[in-house]
């Protein structure tokens, strides 16, 4: 993803891929939050669905196993798609290579050292920044000494396979239980023994997930007999899952980490992703925050290397990025232990449905899912700034800065900037000109017939530099 946000941006970037082939574990069944209105403004939605239809708000999802209904919120901020990772991946790696990136396959890093105004890798290549979207384990963060402080609780055991469903346990989509009930699809169940999930995609195999604080025996295979024992263990009712064509098996006995760097950056090193940040995946909050860390990051790192960011502009991945993280964290924890087996978090359950009842709970919840609480400070006081912009149509696919004028009076403000900034003109609800960063965030607006061009100007060279900088 940040390969193509900076190749979208005219900086060429060499991505070192450790792996020689495709995602063979399974890891996540989708995308959840503003990364879904993201790919869309990219032109990467579509890809991914192949319908060509646009994202429509989720009428449903779930918090700590607590089903939300979100239709009748007005600005329902969640959005969803149902893909699996590998599939995602797939995708991207297509796009970067459309876009010229280069990947060089069964390439790991073995060291670096950075320079005033370069990073020397261990082949002698040399880069102008290096950036690590190498997962929780990161090499790139140990390598640069970036501490990872952050608590592991527990020792739950997560099980997950795909498996084949007898049909007498189908019941409109949801999984029958006798004595337990219908599990609905797609959110998890959560019982004073464990927690489990059952997720029938379209046009593929089922998903059985089960979290329970039992250990297996470190060294034994993971089968769909120990599947179906931990299931029976947390629902109270045997099925006999079967294995499905697809066969993938994945049982986790690690504790569950929340880590957050110390540092997003070091000199010219950067990390994104799980580098920077892990946490519970419950709610599937991942890819949102990873590959917005991507958009984020990009756009200013291609204006360092064209030699026109503004003083200041990378630091500002950080501090709008790292509350991002806290959110989630924060409130991937809460629902851990809002699922937690026992008497006492049942009583705890309890009080917190009551709240639910509360359309204002439910609200905050969305945005907290959707990550859309979290605004950066752009340095205005109009109520649009800082926020994830509107739909633009195809404007957004190229990646470049825009200027939304519906007043035609902004064109000769924005001129000193025509070799970064875009100029254009389509309808808007609140406002009558944009000033839209490239990751889709509105850095200034106004709602004038005939906005104030100093402010557009400050705006402007906040984000963008003074005209007549570098734009190699």
């Amino acid at each position: 993803m940040l390969s193509c946000e900076l190749a979208l941006s005219g900086v060429r970037p060499l991505v070192l891929e450790k792996r020689t082939g495709e995602l063979s574990e399974q890891r996540a069944n989708g995308m959840v939050g503003q990364v879904v209105r993201l790919f869309e403004r990219r032109g990467l939605y579509q890809r991914l669905t192949g319908d060509g239809k646009p994202p429509e708000p989720a009428p449903n999802f779930m918090f700590a196993a607590y089903p939300l209904g979100l239709s009748e919120l007005s600005d329902n901020p969640v959005y969803t798609v149902l893909v699996p990772q590998r599939r995602i991946e797939a995708m991207l790696a297509e796009r970067a290579l459309e876009l010229g990136v280069v990947i060089e396959k069964g390439r790991e890093l073995g060291g670096f050292t950075q320079k005033d105004d370069r990073v020397v890798l261990d082949d002698g290549r040399e880069t102008r920044y290096l950036i690590g979207a190498d997962g929780g384990h990161s090499t790139v963060r140990k390598l640069a000494s970036i501490d990872f402080p952050g608590v592991t609780t527990d020792r739950t055991v997560s099980r997950v396979a795909h498996v084949s469903v007898p049909a007498e346990y189908v019941d409109r989509g949801g999984l029958r239980v006798p004595g337990f009930g219908v599990i609905p699809p797609f959110l998890h169940q959560r019982t004073e023994r464990g927690l489990i999930a059952y997720a029938p995609f379209p046009n593929g195999p089922s998903m059985i997930s089960v979290s329970t604080l039992n250990i297996p025996e470190p060294d034994a295979p993971f089968t769909i007999e120990e599947l179906r024992e931990a299931f029976a263990y947390v629902a109270g009712f045997d099925i006999p899952f079967g294995p499905s064509d697809k066969g993938d098996l994945l049982r986790r006995t690690s504790g569950r980490n929340t880590r957050i760097a110390d540092r997003y950056r070091d000199g010219r090193v950067f990390l994104v992703g799980d580098a920077a940040h892990v946490h519970g995946a419950i709610g599937g909050p991942g890819l949102n925050l990873g590959l917005q860390d991507a958009a984020n990051l990009g756009w200013k790192l291609a204006a360092a290397v064209r030699g026109w960011a503004p003083e200041g502009l990378l630091d500002t991945y950080e501090s709008e990025r790292r509350p991002a993280a806290e959110r989630v964290t924060m409130h991937t924890q809460a629902q851990t232990a809002l699922v937690g087996p026992g008497p006492e978090i049942t009583a705890l359950r309890v009080l917190f449905g009551e709240l639910l009842s509360e359309p204002s709970v439910v609200r905050r919840l969305a945005g907290l899912i959707a990550g859309s609480d979290v605004t950066y400070d752009m340095g205005e006081t109009s109520a649009l700034a800082g926020h994830f912009g509107p739909d633009l149509g195809e404007a957004t696919r190229s990646g470049r800065p825009l200027l939304v004028d519906n007043t035609g009076t902004l064109a000769p403000v924005a001129a000193p900037w025509r070799d970064r900034v875009d100029v254009i003109s389509t309808p808007l609800d609140g406002a009558t000109a944009l000033l839209v960063r490239p990751d889709c965030y509105v850095a200034w607006a106004s709602r004038e017939a005939t906005p104030d061009p100093a402010a557009l100007r400050r705006a402007m060279t906040r984000w963008f530099s003074a005209p007549g900088s570098a734009a190699a």
